[in-house]
């Protein structure tokens, strides 16, 4: 007995170190929160002196003090002028563009979590429970291989032949302008407060420039099998990290609700569709909120589906059926509550979750759409030959 166990743990060991396990889940996960945060940004583009920078009313002082005492994570804090605020605010909303197109991921995917936890430490009383979704995958990304599928980086790779290893232009650069700007920010103590922060930061460069070193000159030794290796441990333990978050997130929140009095008589949903803040079609919100039986049979499904779900991922029929079930409950809830942010991330997480079957069948229908229209765009109207032209056609055809 002990022979097949052998033989089964081996073969999950070598599947674990040699795969990329969930490369089009971890790049569902990559677009959607890359999108989520992109559009937050730029809607909020208009009130970002007042939401986050030096027009707020959580001044330079108070966030100092706040910082001081949790020893959060911001650029922002680095300097108090408005023309570093606004280097920031472009440097984030340019990291999410390129994150979502997948260009030169791994480097994106560091400077999407430095734009993220800037702006979020920045101003801590201005988020949601989106938000803070948001802040730990922009965590958990980097840790994983999100641009093996749907990204520039995956198209480059295909097209890339053996000398054009060397014509890699774009990383040394990056790598560069990133090491000096971690440099200054290192040596006049304005890397975060805690350790970790500095430590993370300068692990990833440092491993960033071995990765080109070793496929620059070694592309096909051991020491790029390695490499290879310790990428799949980093990826596959991030995606399960991810996974248990999502989990976490709906457990908590089911069995929180379940010893609520509102959410045990049926009648938890009524109220926010009676508060003016949360209604942007009041009309629709009345017409829901004047039925008990929908209030109810939604309130008791939304407890139902969050407690259950965690406990679905062993038959996948189920858990698939749940899925789709909480991507619909978050969409009536962008649409009745007017949370759409909250909404899109927590649909981006529960990606993580998507058969993979499903995932490529929806690549391909946004690829062939993708096609169609570039097709379309750059079809040249026939022109009506001339008399002229129809004759020497004739006469050479």
């Amino acid at each position: 007995m002990t022979r097949p166990l052998d033989r089964g743990l081996a073969a999950a060991v070598q599947r674990v170190t040699s795969t990329t396990l969930g490369p089009y889940q971890s790049a569902i996960v990559r677009i959607g929160f890359s999108l989520t945060w992109l559009l937050f940004l730029l809607r909020e583009f208009p009130h970002r002196r007042e939401l986050y920078g030096p027009d707020g009313p959580w001044g330079w002082d108070m966030a100092q003090q706040l910082i001081a005492e949790n020893h959060a994570f911001t650029a922002l804090m680095w300097s108090d002028t408005a023309l570093w605020f606004e280097a920031v605010y472009a440097v984030a909303v340019l990291s999410s563009l390129l994150l979502l197109l997948g260009w030169r991921t791994r480097t994106m995917s560091v400077v999407f979590m430095v734009g993220v936890l800037s702006l979020q430490n920045r101003s801590i009383f201005m988020g949601d429970g989106g938000d803070n979704v948001i802040h730990l995958m922009a965590i958990y990304l980097v840790f994983t291989r999100c641009g093996r599928v749907w990204s520039a980086d995956a198209r480059r790779a295909r097209r890339r032949t053996e000398p054009d290893r060397s014509q890699d232009r774009w990383g040394p650069v990056l790598w560069t302008v990133l090491g000096l700007l971690l440099l200054v920010g290192t040596l006049t103590h304005r890397v975060g407060g805690e350790w970790w922060m500095a430590l993370l930061l300068w692990g990833l460069w440092v491993s960033q420039g071995v990765w080109w070193a070793v496929n620059r000159h070694a592309p096909d030794s051991e020491h790029r099998t390695l490499l290879d290796v310790l990428a799949n441990l980093a990826h596959n333990a991030a995606l399960v990290v991810i996974m248990a978050e999502v989990c976490l997130i709906y457990a908590t929140a089911g069995w929180y609700k379940i010893q609520g009095s509102r959410w045990q008589d049926g009648s938890a949903l009524y109220y926010p569709l009676k508060l003016d803040y949360f209604t942007p079609w009041p009309a629709l919100s009345d017409l829901l909120a004047n039925s008990g039986l929908v209030v109810m049979v939604l309130t008791y499904g939304t407890v139902l589906v969050q407690v259950a779900f965690p406990f679905t991922l062993f038959n996948r029929k189920v858990k698939n059926v749940l899925l789709v079930a909480m991507m619909l409950e978050h969409a009536g809830i962008a649409l009745l509550l007017g949370l759409p942010f909250f909404s899109l991330a927590m649909i981006a997480a529960d990606a993580v979750f998507l058969p993979t079957s499903f995932l490529r069948r929806l690549g391909g229908w946004v690829t062939g759409a993708r096609d169609r229209v570039l097709r379309r765009a750059v079809r040249i109207p026939e022109q009506r030959a001339t008399p002229e032209e129809q004759a020497t056609r004739t006469l050479v055809g």
